[in-house]
């Protein structure tokens, strides 16, 4: 399994829109094949400020990804959103072993 998680700071005048278009790219994105989970979180004390948990098959499943209509929809509309660059953090899982999660 190859994991993302992605911190996003919204312009506050923006949630709301970035709620949308996030739900959106959300739930296309658990229709790819090499999708294990898409999950859409927000920070209850800063609601401005989001998480996504992307769990892949392969890393080469998160690179298909980031060139579907869906999540090239989610940029264009999302980037101009936020009120800082996004970050992420690559992770592979120690337990459960992949086999456990097939």
């Amino acid at each position: 399994m190859f994991t993302v998680i992605v911190t996003i700071q919204v312009v506050p005048e923006c949630v709301q829109d970035f709620i949308s278009i996030t739900r959106y790219n959300a739930s296309n994105s658990r229709l790819e094949a090499g999708v294990v989970r898409f999950d859409f979180f927000q920070e209850l004390d800063r609601p401005e400020s989001f998480r996504l948990v992307e769990i892949y098959r392969e890393q080469a499943d998160q690179a298909a990804h980031q060139q579907t209509e869906h999540y090239l929809k989610w940029r264009e509309a999302a980037t101009p959103m936020m009120a800082a660059e996004r970050t992420r953090v690559f992770l592979r899982n120690l337990d459960p072993t992949d086999a456990e999660w097939l």
